[in-house]
């Protein structure tokens, strides 16, 4: 029988999850990755799987959850990542559902696994994404960097948890760092908040800290805990940083330009310089 669901996946170069991502997916009827400008093996990967692989860049993940929508034939869609896994148990809960048409949204529980252990505070135990839906049911997405789902019908949390390979390391969490908080300044630059000074730098860092560690009691997950607290106060810095760089009058960019003119106009002047 034919499960009548198609899993959608975006990627960009993860060749090193993408394997394992596939085979938990074997319950969906179809799967289809939105390649984000790989330049690895992912989308060899995805072909080797029997994906529909479909090329398409863009900055917004709002879009390209929206491109991945518009792509699916089935009646029922599943959003996963290449650092998620879907458990046997989840799977038939998801099925269990569909076949039952007891609701036209599913939201789910992730287990986040830091820097190889589970977290349990540190507010990653409130991580729920709304992933599954009835095509006709969801609308639209909106957000260009932490992108929610517009939809309408009944919503229902699943029982199971979807499995989050995430923060493997601290190079990867540099790595999209310096994806995504340059995206975020740029909102927060284009909303015109106030200037930002070393005082503001540091009193973002600090609440953040306080947050994971303290309010959320990120501590109780021993050191890794207390580090990913302080890799999330460390990137909510480079936001702030980053905005403060975007205020800049005349830009970074501009300064630089008229350095470089400066230097050619004195070589213009001095002429060619000979032993």
């Amino acid at each position: 029988m034919k499960s009548n669901l198609t899993a959608l996946i975006i990627a960009k170069n993860e060749e090193k999850m993408i394997q394992a991502c596939l085979e938990t997916l074997s319950f969906c009827q179809k799967i289809i990755l939105v390649d984000n400008g790989s330049s690895d093996r992912t989308t060899s990967i995805a072909e080797s799987y029997d994906c529909q692989v479909v090329s398409f860049s863009h900055e917004s993940f709002a879009k390209l959850r929206e491109k991945a929508h518009s792509m699916v034939e089935t009646d029922w869609l599943f959003y996963v990542d290449a650092d998620e896994r879907v458990s046997p148990a989840l799977a038939k809960e998801i099925l269990f559902h569909i076949e039952k048409d007891d609701c036209q949204v599913m939201t789910i529980r992730r287990e986040n696994i830091c820097y190889g252990q589970q977290f349990n505070f540190g507010n990653w135990q409130n991580d729920l994404v709304t992933r599954v839906f009835k095509k006709e049911n969801l609308l639209s997405w909106q957000g260009e960097i932490h992108e929610s789902p517009l939809f309408k019908g009944v919503d229902i949390e699943l029982q199971h948890q979807l499995i989050h390979l995430t923060h493997r390391n601290t190079q990867d969490n540099l790595r999209k760092s310096a994806d995504w908080t340059i995206k975020e300044a740029t909102a927060l630059a284009a909303a015109s908040v106030k200037d930002v000074n070393l005082l503001t730098i540091l009193r973002k860092g600090t609440m953040e800290f306080y947050r994971r560690a303290i309010k959320y009691q990120g501590h109780k997950d021993g050191m890794a805990g207390i580090i990913e607290a302080l890799v999330q106060a460390i990137n909510r810095m480079i936001v702030y940083i980053q905005v403060w760089e975007l205020q800049q009058k005349p830009s970074i960019k501009n300064k630089y330009e008229k350095k470089e003119q400066e230097i050619k106009n004195l070589w213009q002047r001095e002429g060619k310089i000979r032993l």
